[in-house]
């Protein structure tokens, strides 16, 4: 299995971070696929064979933490991709929430 599970939607409540520089924030790290479970069950091939898939957006996945699972929010063609590469893991960025659903990390002020 590629992924610990596939979902067909967040589970969390919305985190509102939604601009690039809030997750700009947060450093990336390596992530095992297996231990990713996504919020989309479908993808779209032109995307997945696309070279420049990633060319007007964060080059790292966007991963939400979230009562003990982490949930690929943005970045599902790009671990589909390294798992066809034979990769095992991928960089991302993770969002830690509590339990209420609210970030752990502050957003950068307003410019």
């Amino acid at each position: 299995m590629i992924f610990k599970a596939v979902g067909e939607s967040a589970p969390y409540p919305d985190h509102g971070a939604r601009e690039q520089r809030v997750w700009a924030t947060i450093a990336p790290r390596q992530v095992r696929l297996d231990q990713l479970i996504t919020t989309r069950a479908t993808l779209d091939l032109r995307d997945l064979l696309d070279e420049d898939s990633t060319f007007y957006g964060d080059l790292f996945a966007h991963i939400v933490s979230w009562r003990g699972g982490l949930y690929l929010e943005t970045g599902l063609h790009r671990a589909l991709r390294a798992a066809l590469h034979g990769r095992t893991i991928i960089h991302g960025r993770i969002l830690e929430l509590d339990d209420s659903g609210r970030p752990l990390l502050a957003p950068p002020p307003p410019a």
